[in-house]
């Protein structure tokens, strides 16, 4: 009995490579190129674009962060005000005073009144020693303004009475009691003089009463600066005693 084989028609494998490639097809089943281009386009760059613009809005992001951190410590460093502490010690290590320093400028009145209160001093003690008074000497015109009515006065009176040769005789101690501002640059000042013998005998007690006018430079060089740091400078003088 001879049995039949049916054979099947092989299929080409082009045929069948096609056939398992769906093809983009419109609402009617038709191929449409235009749907399978732009599947490609999607398919081969959209994930680069989509990468590209996560990285654009990232870099945005971090550089807000940057600039506002930035302000932030802009802000912060002109809103930071340091006020140093000052302790004062004595020569045994306890403290002697403390407190919070303030800043100041030779413009402050307090400065004007402390020159002139160390400067009277200086204009008119007398003392034995002779460094010592040569010393204060060259403060006092390292305190007064060079061509001015102040510079005259003081050696006209240092002229009549040299402290160098009263010094022979006797010595003169003074005590500021008052320094007071009668105008932004003019000032009172009343002090107390006490003449002692070579033994230290008081001689007598004088009040005397003067009127200062100052001007404010700043030191140009090295030199004025460390004899007259603040650049207080008395431009007129006047005194008288007190009876």
């Amino acid at each position: 009995m001879t049995s039949a084989i049916r054979l099947e028609e092989p299929i080409p494998i082009s045929q069948k490579a096609h056939a398992d490639t769906a093809e983009p097809k419109n609402t009617k089943g038709e191929y449409n190129p235009y749907l399978a281009a732009r599947r490609e386009w999607d398919e081969r760059y959209g994930n680069l674009i989509s990468r590209e613009r996560n990285w654009r809005v990232m870099a945005i992001l971090c550089s807000l962060i940057a600039l506002a951190s930035v302000g932030g410590m802009i802000r912060l460093s002109t809103k930071t005000h340091i006020v140093p502490f000052v302790v004062a010690m004595d020569s045994l290590g306890r403290t002697a005073a403390a407190g919070s320093a303030e800043e100041t400028s030779p413009s402050d009145d307090r400065l004007k009144r402390a020159t002139l209160f160390n400067w009277v001093e200086d204009l008119r003690t007398v003392t034995t020693d002779g460094i010592a008074q040569r010393k204060a000497i060259d403060r006092v015109y390292a305190h007064i303004a060079s061509g001015g009515q102040a510079q005259a006065f003081i050696s006209e009176f240092y002229r009549a009475d040299p402290p160098q040769k009263r010094a022979a005789a006797e010595t003169v101690s003074v005590e500021v009691r008052s320094v007071l501002p009668t105008s932004e640059r003019t000032f009172e000042v009343e002090w107390v003089e006490t003449t002692r013998d070579l033994y230290g005998a008081v001689k007598g007690q004088d009040h005397w009463k003067a009127a200062f006018s100052i001007a404010v430079s700043s030191p140009t060089d090295e030199r004025m600066a460390r004899i007259n740091p603040l650049g207080i400078y008395v431009t007129n003088a006047s005194w008288g005693k007190v009876l």
